[in-house]
């Protein structure tokens, strides 16, 4: 295990580069069990769960090689292994193993998923989705049992919209016989990135991005080649990092329409904020002023921006208030930003953040993905040195953070923890 330093007070100047977005990626790459020769992804960001994902594609007898941010994947050679345990609890994006695998085969075994703890994420959607097209599921033993003699297309009201049941249904969906309706169906452009791969393997798909996808199935699928899309909440974490420490920084290989909710409230800070193609520029001027946020899904702000925001509300005047109607859990890190100096307090489901005030190297543990990102940026803020655990979680989504911050001027470092430090970490 390692902890990561951060030595606060460096300005970040100059440009980074933003990778393939880890929502997309962990789609797609299930996704290319429904084909019946070889996929090919270009971009895939090098991250734990990218790499989780193409060693369970191997568990189930795909062939899977990689050529740095590209993988050729031959599925010629899967089965419908059971995938119960192990690789499946590291990650919470495993569940669409359900879909691609009753797509291909009518049937799977898939353990129940893991990945961050951000309090009740229920996949009652996604089954719900599954039993309508004609599948009989089953919770046996702490895994989800899928079994169909056919799938028919069906018409599926989402009760609450919702990303994953949206991807996984239309895995499942492609090659199901006649037409599936899903309403009330979710709009992130990493929707749009799937059902883009599936319809150069020749799936039949219309309306994605609106919130009724319509789907005609097919009978079979081939393989092809896809660019995988930009990260947006990637290039967002930078964005926000650039506000908060930046004296000029150039973020390359952004979509910025992906990003307007965020771009939206930086400029309502004062944060200058220029766009081109395929770059923002950012050159912040203080002081800021506090905003409120609430997380929505897309276009809304996003969740998973919400922790490094409400790190950059500590440098703004006044007061903001940040509610999360995404995942009530998503307020780990506020605990840990008390650490460093940080004036928030919750209430309810919103976390009230007093600025500005100056935050304070300390220890701190990176409960989550984002959480990480938020407790980084604290560090790139604060006077002294934060020492930051739980980089787990951070190398699941973010490729290379430590370098890319490194190039930006960041003091930044990593160090192997010892065995008594591991030993009070598991204890506290």
């Amino acid at each position: 295990m390692q902890k990561m330093f951060v030595e606060g007070g460096h300005l970040l100047n100059g440009k980074v580069r933003i990778s393939g977005a880890k929502n997309s990626a962990v789609a797609l790459l299930p996704a290319a069990i429904l084909a019946d020769s070889d996929v090919t992804i270009e971009g895939l960001p090098q991250i734990s769960d990218v790499y989780t994902l193409g060693d369970l594609l191997e568990e189930i007898g795909g062939s899977v090689s990689w050529d740095g941010q590209t993988v050729h994947i031959d599925p010629a050679n899967m089965i419908a292994m059971p995938l119960p345990n192990g690789k499946v609890k590291k990650l919470r994006a495993s569940y669409y193993f359900m879909g691609a695998m009753l797509g291909k085969f009518k049937k799977a075994v898939i353990g129940l998923p893991g990945g961050c703890f951000l309090g009740p994420r229920p996949i009652d959607q996604h089954i719900k989705g599954f039993e309508a097209l004609g599948a009989e599921v089953t919770n046996e033993q702490g895994a989800i049992y899928l079994r169909a003699k056919e799938l028919t297309g069906a018409r599926i009201y989402l009760d609450v919209v919702s990303v994953g049941a949206t991807i996984n249904i239309m895995l499942a969906a492609v090659k199901a016989k006649g037409k599936t309706i899903i309403e009330n169906a979710a709009k992130e452009p990493e929707i749009i990135d799937v059902a883009t791969l599936l319809t150069n393997m020749g799936a039949k798909i219309k309306g994605v991005g609106t919130d009724v996808i319509r789907i005609e199935g097919v009978p079979h699928l081939s393989g092809c080649r896809h660019t995988i899309i930009p990260d947006r909440i990637e290039a967002g974490t930078y964005a926000i990092a650039a506000a908060a420490m930046g004296k000029e920084v150039t973020i390359d290989n952004v979509i910025p329409p992906h990003l307007e909710s965020l771009l939206a409230k930086l400029r309502e800070m004062g944060v200058p904020v220029e766009e081109s193609n395929e770059q923002l520029f950012i050159a912040p001027k203080q002081p800021f002023k506090s905003v409120d946020i609430k997380t929505l899904v897309y276009p809304g702000f996003p969740t998973d921006l919400q922790q490094p925001f409400t790190t950059l509300l500590t440098k703004a005047e006044s007061t903001g208030v940040v509610t999360d109607t995404i995942y009530s859990a998503r307020l780990k890190h506020i605990d840990e930003l008390r650490r460093m100096n940080a004036s928030i307090k919750v209430e309810g489901g919103s976390a009230i953040v007093s600025g500005p005030v100056q935050l304070q190297g300390a220890k701190v543990n990176a409960t989550d993905l984002r959480a990480g990102a938020a407790l980084i940026i604290a560090g790139l803020m604060a006077d002294g040195i934060t020492e930051i655990t739980g980089l787990d979680h951070i190398d699941r989504g973010y490729e290379n953070i430590t370098e890319k911050l490194t190039n930006l001027g960041a003091k930044i470092w990593r160090d192997k923890m010892t065995q008594q430090e591991i030993q009070e970490l598991q204890n506290s």
